[in-house]
C-alpha cells in the first residue's frame, strides 16, 4: 500500500513544506511501505516544474530512505520527462511512474514508443500509469506485454478502473506470460475485490491510508472479515471524494489534513461549499485521527 501525497498551499499560495513532511511521517506510521509524489492527487497539473522539483527535495530529505519514494513524471517531450527523472532519482527516488504526453490525438504507437524511450535511458525501476478513462490515452495489454519484454526496467504497472477491468488485465497478461505486478488506484474503491483480482496492492491518496493499510494487512493474512468490516467502515468517505478529481483535491486533502492535525487555508483548485465542509468534516470525525499502525502492531 503507497499513499500518493496531497499538494498543500499557504496563504500565499506557495507550497506547505511543513504538510509534505507530517503526510510523510503519518503515513509511513500508519504502514505504508512506499511513499507517491506528483500523482493526480497532488495536483501535478497545477505546479510548475520548480515546485515539482521542491517537492522532490523535500520527500527525498525528509523519507530519508526509510521507505521507498517513487515519482510520478510528466511532460509532453522525452527530453522533458528524462530531465525531471534523473532530478527525482538525483534526490532520492527509488523507482519513477510514467505518465502518458498531454497529447490524446496521437496512435497506440506513439506513445508505446515515448514510453520505450524514457525507459531504455533511466536506470531504476519503472511503472506506467495506464489510465485511459482519466488520462484520455492507454496501452492495449499487448503492447504492455511487448514493452515488458522489450524494456527491462518496465517492472509494475498502475491502472485505474473497476475491479472486473483490472482482473482482465491481469487476466490477459497472465495468459500472454507476464507476471507484471498491477496496482489499482481509484482512491480505494473495491479495495478488497482488487486484492481478489490480483493486485499487488493500491496506490490512494492518504485520507483513509491507515484504514485501508489495515485492511490490506487483515486481507493478506487470511481475515477477510475484519478486511470487509473496515472497508464498510470507510466507504461512505471513499465515494464522497472521489466523485471527480477536483472533489477529491478539495475535500479529500481537507479530511487527511484535519485527521493528521492541521488545516487546508488555500486552494488551488476547487473551492469547497459550506455543505461540502460539513460533509467532510463527518466524515473526518467518524474516521478519526490518523492510527500508528507499527506501533499498534508493538
Amino acid at each position: 500500500m503507497w499513499p500518493v501525497l496531497y499538494a498543500y498551499f499557504d496563504a500565499d499560495n506557495a507550497l506547505d513544506e511543513r504538510a509534505i513532511r507530517t503526510q510523510i511521517d503519518r503515513t509511513i506510521d500508519a504502514g505504508a511501505s512506499g511513499i507517491v509524489i506528483l500523482g493526480l492527487a497532488t495536483e501535478v497539473n497545477r505546479l510548475s516544474l520548480e515546485e515539482k522539483q521542491r517537492i522532490i527535495e523535500w520527500a527525498g530529505e525528509h523519507i530519508s530512505h526509510r521507505v521507498s519514494l517513487s515519482v510520478t513524471i510528466t511532460g509532453d517531450t522525452v527530453d522533458a520527462q528524462l530531465a525531471l527523472a534523473d532530478y527525482a532519482v538525483k534526490h532520492g527516488a527509488s523507482s519513477l511512474i510514467l505518465q502518458p504526453p498531454s497529447m490524446r490525438d496521437k496512435p497506440e504507437s506513439f506513445y508505446f514508443d515515448f514510453f520505450a524511450d524514457i525507459m531504455q535511458r533511466v536506470h531504476v525501476p519503472v511503472g506506467i500509469q495506464n489510465a485511459p478513462e482519466y488520462l484520455g490515452v492507454g496501452l492495449s495489454v499487448q503492447s504492455l506485454v511487448t514493452l515488458s519484454a522489450q524494456c527491462p526496467q518496465f517492472q509494475w504497472l498502475k491502472g485505474e478502473g473497476p475491479a472486473t477491468v483490472i482482473q482482465s488485465t491481469i487476466e490477459r497478461l497472465r495468459e500472454q506470460g507476464s507476471r507484471l505486478p498491477v496496482f489499482n488506484g481509484r482512491g480505494g474503491q473495491e479495495l478488497s475485490d482488487n486484492l481478489r483480482a490480483g493486485c499487488a496492492g493500491l496506490i490512494v491518496a492518504p485520507d483513509t491510508f491507515d484504514w485501508q493499510a489495515a485492511i490490506y494487512d487483515a486481507f493478506v493474512k487470511g481475515d477477510h472479515a475484519k478486511a470487509e468490516a473496515l472497508y464498510e467502515g470507510i466507504l461512505p468517505s471513499i465515494v464522497f471524494v472521489m466523485q471527480s478529481l477536483d472533489a477529491l483535491t478539495c475535500y479529500g486533502k481537507r479530511i487527511a489534513a484535519w485527521r493528521m492535525g492541521f488545516d487546508v487555508v488555500h486552494d488551488r483548485g476547487m473551492r469547497p461549499t459550506a455543505f461540502g465542509l460539513e460533509c467532510a468534516r463527518r466524515f473526518a470525525s467518524r474516521l478519526g485521527p490518523f492510527v500508528n499502525q507499527r506501533q499498534t502492531r508493538v
